[in-house]
């Protein structure tokens, strides 16, 4: 065992053993980067001989977009923080203003995390590639800037601060839990994952797996004028897994979506999410939503909707621009 003898040591070791951080639970999205970088060369005839592609290594923008198309594609191997990804488009581009030599490199696509790394890093590698094939004939040389221009996708996209006011309700429907013989852990993921989005405005209630007690459920949210109403349990297999059957009847209209990305974000962890009989829907302008009654069931179903589900709240309230 390695035992520091100072707090500078114990702080390298902490840094060097720490892990890559855990992308799994996040939704696959299109991403898109633009980075830019500048090279100030100190001479117009620099520019020149440049544009006569008279450079003696040879031409400088091919040879510098190679080296750039291969630097996005090795961000990961050179940054170790960085996830392995796939590449999907890249584009380098090039303005000349003056002395000054603007690279324009745009990455896009569709994964779990952002590609705005590996764009700035193709920029720089492709500034640094310039100012390699330029300095025999120019000593004054300057990479000046290497920027983030812009980024999309992810789920800060989709973030939506004027409906996170939205009042909420989770119901557990649990036998079991109901009767005081096991305590509730879905509910509190639940109500934790709404937090993290910044939902605060949340209540739970407990009610045992009979149909009396889910319609009595939605009848005290509507009367509570709640916005958003979330199951969990009864979704299973078994005969006592009724909430599917017991609030179809009562939803005005199926979203049948909200459901099905639920069973794909989960049937890319465990094999057996496809089982799941998640229902979604409105009654009136409340959104209803049935989840699985386990703990990863409930985590997995709130990772796959939030903060997009958020979105709902526009259309019910009949917000058509922002």
């Amino acid at each position: 065992m390695i035992k520091p003898n100072s707090h500078n040591v114990y702080l390298y070791l902490k840094i060097i053993l720490t892990d890559m951080i855990d992308i799994t639970h996040k939704i696959t999205t299109l991403r898109e980067a633009i980075a830019e970088a500048k090279v100030v060369v100190s001479k117009s005839s620099t520019i020149d001989v440049i544009l006569n592609d008279a450079v003696p290594k040879g031409n400088v923008f091919e040879m510098s977009k190679a080296a750039g198309l291969l630097a996005v594609k090795k961000t990961p191997e050179i940054l170790p923080d960085c996830h392995p990804m796939p590449i999907e488009s890249t584009k380098i581009s090039y303005d000349i203003s003056g002395l000054s030599i603007i690279i324009r490199v745009e990455v896009k696509t569709i994964y779990k995390t952002g590609v705005e790394v590996e764009a700035m890093h193709g920029a720089s590698v492709v500034a640094l590639n310039i100012y390699d094939m330029l300095k025999p004939i120019d000593k004054g040389i300057e990479i000046s800037s290497i920027r983030l221009i812009t980024k999309r996708g992810g789920k800060s996209d989709y973030q939506n601060a004027k409906y996170k006011d939205i009042s909420t309700r989770v119901v557990v429907c649990s036998d079991t839990i109901s009767k005081g013989l096991k305590e509730d852990n879905a509910g509190e993921i639940i109500i934790e994952k709404l937090k993290q989005h910044g939902v605060s405005n949340t209540s739970k209630t407990i009610i045992p797996d009979e149909a009396i007690d889910i319609v009595a459920a939605v009848s005290s949210a509507k009367n509570d004028k709640i916005q958003l109403l979330i199951f969990t349990g009864g979704t299973g297999l078994s005969t006592r897994d009724i909430t599917p059957e017991t609030l179809k009847p009562l939803l005005e209209r199926e979203i049948p979506g909200i459901s099905e990305a639920i069973r794909n974000y989960g049937q890319d962890r465990m094999p057996y999410a496809f089982l799941s009989r998640s229902i979604a829907g409105t009654i009136g302008g409340m959104l209803v939503i049935a989840l699985p009654g386990s703990s990863n069931g409930a985590r997995e179903s709130m990772d796959a909707l939030l903060p997009q589900i958020l979105h709902t709240f526009k259309v019910l309230r009949g917000d058509r621009h922002d």
